[in-house]
C-alpha cells in the first residue's frame, strides 16, 4: 500500500522538477494541460499521469525562433496548390506526400504550405511545430 502512495508523488516530483527547469514555456503550458486533463480522465492520479505526460510533450514542441517565422512568412505562395485530406494539427505529422523545404538560416526546421497554411515542421519526424498566420 505504502509502494502505491509514493509512486505517484515520486511521479508527480519529476513533473515539476522538469518543468522547473524548462528552457521555454511549452513544458510549462504541457505539464499544467495534461494535468487538468489527466485530473478530469482519472482523478488525482491521473492528474499524476497527465501533468508528467503534457510536460513532456510540451517540451518537445516549443516554438520555433522569431527569425524561423519571419522567413516562413516571406516565402512566397506556390501556384500549385497542395491539399491533403488530413486535417493539419500542431504535433501531428505532415503525410509523407508533402515536400519539405529547408529553412536555410536554422536547419533544424523546414516548411511547408498546405491547403494555403504555412507549417513549420521539424524534418527529423515531420510533426508540424507551429502554423504560421
Amino acid at each position: 500500500m505504502k509502494t502505491a502512495l509514493l509512486i505517484p508523488f515520486a511521479v508527480l516530483s519529476l513533473g515539476f522538477s522538469t518543468a522547473a527547469y524548462a528552457d521555454g514555456s511549452g513544458t510549462v503550458t504541457g505539464l499544467a494541460g495534461g494535468a487538468a486533463t489527466g485530473a478530469v480522465v482519472g482523478g488525482p492520479v491521473g492528474a499524476v499521469v497527465g501533468g508528467a505526460v503534457g510536460a513532456i510533450a510540451g517540451a518537445a514542441i516549443d516554438p520555433p525562433p522569431e527569425r524561423v517565422v519571419t522567413y516562413v512568412r516571406q516565402q512566397p505562395m506556390p501556384t500549385q496548390r497542395v491539399v491533403v485530406e488530413e486535417p493539419i494539427v500542431v504535433g501531428k505529422r505532415v503525410p509523407q506526400t508533402v515536400v519539405l523545404t529547408p529553412i536555410p538560416e536554422d536547419p533544424t526546421y523546414s516548411y511547408a504550405i498546405v491547403d494555403q497554411q504555412r507549417l513549420i515542421v521539424d524534418p527529423q519526424t515531420g510533426q508540424v511545430v507551429q502554423i504560421v498566420q
